[in-house]
Order: structure tokens, then C-alpha cells, then sequence
């Protein structure tokens, strides 16, 4: 399972560094690429508005 990034994403950035696999990108609001994710959690951990969920 992966985890994925809700509306609630306010583009902070603060996810993207953190990510062990690589697998978040920016945009509007930041993307996990699924086939990258581990479910490891620590995008949820760093993230201040809940954003990441798993799927």
C-alpha cells in the first residue's frame, strides 16, 4: 500500500526531502509515485497539515 498526498497539501516542500525512496514530487501540491513508495510513513510524520494518507 502507498501512500498518497490529499487536497490538504499545502506545498510546504517539507515531505519531499524525507522521503528515503525518492518518490515525492512537487507540483501544486506534492505527488507520491506509488511504484516508488514504501509505506514507510515519514511523509506523515514531517508533514503539518496530515496530508499524506495511506491509500
Amino acid at each position: 500500500m502507498a501512500y498518497v498526498i490529499n487536497e490538504d497539501c499545502i506545498a510546504c516542500g517539507a515531505c519531499e526531502p524525507e522521503c528515503p525512496e525518492g518518490a515525492i514530487s512537487a507540483g501544486d501540491i506534492y505527488v507520491i509515485d506509488p511504484d516508488k513508495c514504501t509505506d514507510c510513513g515519514t511523509c506523515a510524520s514531517v508533514c503539518p497539515v496530515d496530508a499524506p494518507q495511506p491509500e
